[in-house]
């Protein structure tokens, strides 16, 4: 049978308690661990782009972000299947750790920071090698990838930090519920689903964004070279600082609506329906009471 929420909440704290360990004890490790996580995201990110270039508009509007989703989704299942580090989840993970007393505020707050420059890094240079190769340096997914970059940095910062929200909102719930789930394919439907949904529905992902973004600025000389050649088109320059079509414009905001979606959304919500006395009779039964740090 499935955890309940009780004994769902003692198992993400103990995941809390063991990643914190690493990050104590092994920071280089936990490093690697965060920047293999951030090249699985952002190989989803190349799928996406493979599959959704040159799909018509007039098809289907919705076609081209549900083909997206069925490819990326694979991503979150590699990273939860294989215990990489993808520092969304760690959000609500060491949120919840820290409700259990299990890490405090500063640890929390230095797990994350680890965590998102480990993504970071591992992020960038996946697509700086795919930038280095010619699959996606043509058209149609030159044009795609460009597209993509324009619409996302585009935004004003109020629409980039709801659709933050909503992202992690929806990621991390299913990452919890992937906790929550004791069958392999249970928990791999739920890995599954939470990118599914929030590449399809249009949202924002602060680690996947560093990818979809990157990549039309690392190609953004091929590109103004291929629209030169195409009549009565203005191309819309990408750059990398805060302004619009900027790439840090677009990641600060989502980074904070990211952070307020699993934080307020789901550790909060999860921490607070579970039952206290239940909590601590789990607690009580536990052979290490992984509680006492």
């Amino acid at each position: 049978m499935p955890a309940n929420v009780d004994e769902l909440v003692v198992r993400v704290a103990d995941i809390c308690t063991y990643k914190w360990d690493m990050i104590r004890s092994r920071p280089l490790a936990y490093l690697v661990s965060g920047f293999t996580g951030g090249a699985m995201v952002v190989f989803g990110a190349t799928l996406a782009l493979a599959v959704s270039a040159g799909v018509p508009e007039n098809l289907a509007p919705g076609l081209a972000n549900l083909l997206m989703g069925l490819v990326f989704m694979f991503s979150l299942v590699i990273i939860m299947v294989s215990g990489m580090t993808l520092v969304t989840a760690d959000m609500y993970i060491g949120l919840i750790g820290v409700f259990h007393r299990r890490i405090n505020w500063g640890w929390f707050i230095w797990g994350v920071i680890l965590g998102y420059v480990g993504n970071f890094l591992g992020s960038m240079f996946f697509m700086w090698l795919i930038s280095q190769s010619a699959s996606y340096a043509y058209m149609p997914w030159l044009l795609r990838a460009h597209a993509i970059g324009a619409a996302k940095m585009g935004q004003t910062a109020t629409q980039i930090f709801v659709m933050g929200i909503v992202c992690t909102w929806m990621l991390q719930t299913a990452a919890i519920l992937y906790v929550k789930a004791d069958s392999d394919i249970a928990k791999i439907a739920m890995a599954a689903y939470g990118p599914l949904a929030f590449v399809a529905g249009m949202t924002e992902h602060c680690i996947a964004n560093i990818g979809f973004l990157a990549l039309p600025l690392f190609q953004q000389d091929f590109y103004l070279k291929a629209v030169a050649k195409i009549p009565d088109t203005i191309p819309i320059i990408l750059h990398w600082g805060f302004g619009q079509y900027g790439w840090a414009h677009n990641q600060l905001y989502t980074v904070l609506g990211n952070f307020i979606g699993g934080i307020l959304f789901v550790g909060i919500v999860f921490q607070l329906i579970s039952h206290p006395k239940r909590v601590s009779r789990l607690y009580q039964n536990k052979t290490n009471n992984m509680l006492r740090l």
